[in-house]
């Protein structure tokens, strides 16, 4: 929950008194157009002037009675001299003047309410399309319609086309593709059948699909996702706090001003013009705005910032940290090579393989499977399956006996065959496929590195983020190679996750603002040390998800990247707000002075500056 530490509404229903209440700008404007058509036919009306000192008083109490609510709570800022204007343009029968700062205080107030909505669309859309129900079987071939909370591992659920997945896991029966551009943010949809992993928050594009959930509703990709969206938080940030204190210093700036200007002129319309004129609501309104829509773009290239102080965290990095496996490779061991022995082919190896690993939870079986997958093989349906957990899995493929594993199991399996699985062993990942008791062939697996690293690093360092740094827990000799394929210098393997935390703080100490990216629960210390941690969501890290400021839901570490762009360009946007709307209501606050313009024309003048630097603000959420 939110903790919302604004001054407490005022009133009820469709009146609240609140910040944001529609109806205080709308009757303000009401109260204006009318009373001025009619002193346009009749000047010299006493009702008109009347009717706006009524409406005055209704709409510019409840901004008063905040204030001093706001004072007694030790919230002393820009609603200050606002409501010093209000109370002035009464006692002083200035109406249009106190009119206008109802209008400008109010209206913009409401203002930041609506680009709050706007700047949410883009994550309340994510939530919005949660799937809701799922159809769960029952009995043989029978489905039921239940709540996709209450889905629970090892249902068999019937997706159909253009359903949305309400939970992650494994295809038992039919083939079609599925739109994943949500989770991973690449348009070509993915082909599944018997034995894919799949994952809530795809789409069924084709023929129905029969899937068993490995994990309950609650626990799966999607639903992690939503969750993140809706803890994002549009709290007060840093630099909102810093417009804070730019007001707290510029008011009691604006009260000497008055004072100076009453001791040259004794003319009370004169230091009401420079109250009115020196109301600094951009410094309260334009910069959330900014804040806001920086957070609004990041969420559009999918990219969830969980509040403004992490955005403007972001903008300051100038190190990247990165994790190993999962960050810089594709987070899991994928079939490197297929080698076939004793007059096999690499495709039928490949194919009896896959066949028998389609029920395996292994995540070695399911990159077998995959590699069938994509190579156009089709594993035949399996008999007689048995998995030996952590070894390897047997069962009868087409009548044959097939065996995949590591090779001291299939050599205590067949023992006779000892001597040809050691020579198919091998120095790497490797798993040996036998058939009818004989060496088939053996698999290869290796985690690569992801594509297009070269070019991700090339735009940080054209960010600005110079020094890039490999932690890792794998092995020194596997970092230094990896980080020898990607391009950068300074890796370290063998690492724990306090030791990881403690080269974060290293780097810290040294005077580097450091941005750590990971996706494991073994990052989350160090993304929570960190200037700013950013986690990859794709790869299931709830943890590390948590710790972060920012979360990734695409499968795409380039959009760290994005993040550290939009936050510095939000960042930039939200500072030229500040100084430009000092600027015009100080120079604003001099004329008044020297007696330039009345109350009324100063008014107008800084409801025309608080919607320039609110349009300018707006710029922080457009492409």
């Amino acid at each position: 929950m939110v903790q919302d530490d604004r001054p407490p509404a005022v009133g009820v229903g469709a009146f609240s008194l609140t910040r944001g209440a529609t109806w205080l700008p709308a009757l303000a404007v009401l109260a204006l157009i009318v009373g001025g058509a009619v002193r346009w036919n009749d000047p010299g009306n006493v009702w008109a002037w009347r009717t706006w000192m009524v409406v005055l008083i209704i709409t510019g109490l409840p901004v008063v009675v905040r204030t001093v609510r706001g004072l007694l709570r030790g919230h002393f800022a820009a609603d200050v001299a606002a409501s010093l204007s209000i109370v002035g343009a009464t006692a002083l029968g200035q109406p249009v003047a106190g009119l206008v700062i109802v209008l400008m205080q109010t209206g913009g107030e409401w203002l930041e309410r609506y680009a709050e909505g706007r700047a949410s669309n883009a994550v309340r859309a994510l939530e919005e399309a949660a799937p809701r129900t799922a159809h769960r079987e029952k009995g043989e071939g029978q489905f039921e319609d239940i709540a996709a909370s209450e889905i629970v591992a090892g249902d068999r659920l019937l997706v159909r086309p253009g359903e949305m997945l309400p939970a992650d896991g494994v295809v038992e029966s039919g083939r079609s593709h599925l739109d994943v551009s949500r989770l991973t943010g690449e348009a070509p949809p993915d082909l599944v059948q018997a034995g894919s992993d799949v994952r809530s928050g795809a789409v069924n594009l084709e023929g129905a699909i029969i899937v068993r959930a490995t994990r309950p509703a609650s626990e799966s990709l999607y639903a992690r996702i939503v969750e993140l969206v809706r803890t994002a938080q549009s709290e007060k940030s840093p630099i909102q706090r810093m417009a804070d204190r730019y007001a707290v210093w510029f008011t009691p700036a604006t009260l000497l001003v008055c004072t100076v200007a009453w001791f040259l002129t004794q003319d009370p319309l004169r230091v009401l013009a420079v109250l009115v004129v020196a109301t600094p609501c951009p410094l309260l309104l334009a910069t959330p705005v900014a804040i806001i829509g920086g957070i609004n773009r990041a969420a559009r290239h999918q990219v969830i910032v969980r509040n403004g102080g992490a955005l403007e965290r972001l903008a300051s990095v100038d190190t990247a940290v990165f994790d190993k496996t999962g960050t810089l490779t594709v987070g899991r061991p994928e079939v490197v090579a297929v080698d076939a022995l004793n007059d096999w082919n690499a495709d039928d190896v490949l194919r009896y393989a896959a066949s028998v690993e389609l029920g395996s939870g292994h995540h070695l079986a399911r990159s077998t499977v995959d590699a069938a997958v994509h190579r156009g093989i089709k594993p035949p349906t399996p008999k007689d399956v048995e998995d030996a957990p952590g070894m390897g899995v047997r069962g009868t493929v087409e009548g044959r006996d097939v065996a995949v594993g590591a090779a001291a199991w299939l050599a205590s399996i067949f023992p006779a065959q000892a001597d040809a699985i050691a020579a198919a062993r091998g120095a790497g990942l490797r798993g040996i496929v036998a058939v009818d008791g004989q060496v088939a062939g053996a698999i290869e697996y290796a985690d690569r590195a992801r594509e297009g690293l070269h070019s991700f690093f090339s735009q940080l360092h054209h960010l600005g983020l110079k020094r890039l740094v490999l932690l890792s827990g794998d092995h020194q000799a596997n970092v230094e190679g990896i980080a020898r394929a990607v391009g950068i210098d300074d890796a370290r393997g063998d690492l724990l996750p306090q030791e990881k935390v403690e080269a974060v703080r290293e780097l810290m100490q040294q005077g580097r603002r450091v941005v750590m990216v990971g996706d494991g629960t073994n990052d989350a210390p160090a993304l929570s040390a960190a200037t700013a941690g950013i986690a990859l969501a794709a790869h299931g890290g709830g943890i590390a998800a948590e710790a972060a400021d920012a979360v990734i839901l695409c499968d795409d570490i380039t959009r760290v990247a994005d993040a550290v762009r939009i936050g510095r360009r939000s960042v930039a946007i939200a500072r030229q707000s500040i100084i430009v709307g000092l600027g015009l209501s100080g120079l604003a606050m001099v004329f008044a002075t020297l007696g330039y313009f009345s109350p009324t024309t100063g008014a107008m003048l800084q409801e025309a500056i608080d919607v320039a630097v609110i349009l300018n603000a707006v710029r922080a959420s457009a492409e």
